[in-house]
């Protein structure tokens, strides 16, 4: 049974388990469909309704046991071989750079978190927005994937998608359209955004999903050590609604972060990326980037399966792509 002729199954109407009262409550507070529920976990549905924790619990259990029913998320207990078999089909997203791709075994991937970092002018954001564009040049699904851009900086720019669109002939009106943005203006709201993006995700058939970046908000606005262990609480337990967005909604997730001087460190580079090990745990793939001259390093640092190892790349009409000979 698959998803894609099922999604009258999830509703959260058709958990029989759930009683009408619980799942008033349960629409009130946003959660509309099974996937919310899976995706939001129990403790947040514990503080939004207001009912108990076990009882969010069992509830969080009886969703994934549908959603692994229907073909969303694998049953447990299944070979290495099935999962290597599943894993050849997925589709990977282009960066408009055939190094980049390479360095990624392909492109940015689905159902996993690709964080990149590095100081200012690397590229991040050029990277962001070529994305918005690429995702659209995929045949399989005949060109109607759509991005959704997570501005929290005030860096998107939607001459730079046009421009991007024009050159990778592609009619810039229609790239424009399908890219959906929205605009964080403090952290509360970019939690609020990124909670309820499952339903816009589905919505539009959205493939990629950008956060630019992902703690500009929570380092200007918890400053000092007292408040540190709430600022890597929330980041954490954002991350993981992002990772759970990924694998549930199945589309690449791509966030942007800063970094921070180390100023005793004696050797090497001093500049390391924020967030700490909450980040460096729940991120899937992390890329530095670096300047070169005209052109810029990219350098995978963290992953399950590539070598650590650097290419280069360049920023130019098309967004990014290979520097030339």
């Amino acid at each position: 049974m698959s998803e894609d002729g099922n999604e009258e199954l999830l509703d959260i109407d058709t958990m029989s388990e759930i009683g009408p009262a619980t799942k008033t409550s349960l629409r009130q507070a946003g959660f509309k469909t099974i996937k919310d529920i899976v995706i939001r976990g129990p403790t947040d549905i514990a503080e939004a309704t207001g009912i108990a924790m076990d009882k969010c619990t069992t509830m969080c259990n009886r969703a994934r046991e549908i959603l692994e029913e229907i073909g969303v998320f694998d049953k447990p207990f299944i070979t290495a071989n099935q999962i290597y078999e599943k894993r050849k089909s997925e589709y990977r997203i282009p960066t408009g750079s055939k190094n980049f791709d390479e360095l990624l075994g392909g492109g940015i991937e689905t159902r996993a978190i690709t964080e990149l970092y590095g100081e200012f002018g690397t590229g991040k954001t050029q990277i962001c927005h070529t994305l918005c564009v690429t995702v659209q040049q995929n045949e399989k699904h005949g060109n109607l994937s759509k991005a959704l851009y997570v501005d929290t900086e005030n860096t998107f720019r939607p001459e730079r998608i046009s421009d991007i669109a024009s050159a990778r002939k592609i009619d810039p009106s229609i790239a424009l359209e399908n890219v959906i943005v929205a605009k964080a203006y403090n952290f509360s709201h970019q939690e609020v955004i990124i909670q309820e993006s499952p339903g816009i995700i589905n919505l539009h058939n959205i493939k990629i999903m950008i956060v630019d970046s992902i703690v500009s908000h929570y380092r200007a606005e918890f400053i000092g050590r007292s408040v540190l262990a709430e600022r890597q609480q929330r980041i954490n337990r954002l991350l993981h609604i992002l990772l759970r967005i990924a694998e549930t909604c199945k589309i690449a997730v791509v966030i942007t972060n800063q970094i921070q001087s180390s100023p005793d460190a004696i050797f090497g580079d001093p500049n390391k990326p924020t967030g700490g090990n909450v980040m460096a745990h729940t991120s899937t793939y992390r890329l530095y980037l670096k300047k070169a001259g005209k052109n810029r390093i990219a350098r995978m640092v963290d992953s399950p399966y590539h070598s650590e190892r650097e290419i280069l790349f360049a920023l130019n009409d098309q967004g990014i792509g290979d520097p030339q000979k």
